[in-house]
């Protein structure tokens, strides 16, 4: 999941972006509404993050436009306004949902993963393809009933994978979703990557080789 989180508090935006990174999420981080424009125009993503009040304006006037435009990513609002007043404010101009400071940590990480469930409505919580089983809810792979532990990024890239369901997925693709900004991956780790996947999932091979356009999850047999 590729997340677009804006916060002006340093501390507080590094943190969150250090929970979603270590479940395998791709997380651009940026402290006004101008960057917030900046990255919206250059990338998709599942679900935005925006603290209410940033340096340079209020995040509803731009989520209004965002609305205005046609613009349905889900977003999410961040706000030390507590009053009933301000919450319906914000969900009337199009926020998805919105959590008042101080707020656990948990508690955003659940709202999170509602609102790109919800910004992907034909998407199954559990995507299966044969035997195997990827639960987006839980972040857990099981094969034929088996948990497999996999590391955040190796679980980032099947579930990309697992959700384009049995189409091709680029390199591109796959860098774009799993990695953000702030990274810089070697130029061949999504080779490596998907190594370690086939070695963990076993026999038969469900991630297959697409020549010229990257990788798929099919249960076909080649021939």
């Amino acid at each position: 999941m590729r997340i677009l989180l804006a916060e002006d508090h340093t501390e507080l935006r590094e943190a969150i972006a250090r929970r979603l990174r270590a479940l395998g999420n791709s997380v651009d981080e940026v402290s006004s509404l101008r960057e917030i424009r900046t990255y919206l125009n250059g990338a998709h993503y599942d679900v935005g993050v925006f603290d209410r009040m940033l340096p340079d304006g209020d995040s509803l006037t731009l989520l209004q436009a965002l609305r205005n435009a046609a613009n349905r990513t889900p977003i999410l609002l961040l706000t030390a306004r507590d009053r009933i007043e301000d919450r319906v404010e914000g969900l009337q101009v199009g926020a998805d949902d919105y959590l008042v400071k101080p707020f656990a940590m948990d508690e955003l990480l659940a709202r999170i993963n509602v609102l790109a469930r919800r910004g992907e409505p034909l998407r199954d919580t559990i995507l299966r393809i044969a035997d195997l089983e990827v639960d987006s809810g839980r972040h857990e792979v099981r094969r034929a009933g088996v948990l497999i532990p996999l590391r955040p990024k190796e679980y980032a890239v099947l579930e990309l994978l697992a959700v384009r369901n049995r189409r091709a997925v680029s390199r591109n693709d796959i860098l774009e979703y799993c990695w953000d900004t702030l990274e810089s991956p070697a130029s061949n780790v999504e080779e490596t990557i998907i190594a370690s996947l086939r070695r963990k999932l076993g026999e038969p091979a469900l991630i297959k080789t697409v020549r010229g356009h990257g990788y798929k999850l099919d249960d076909a047999h080649e021939r």
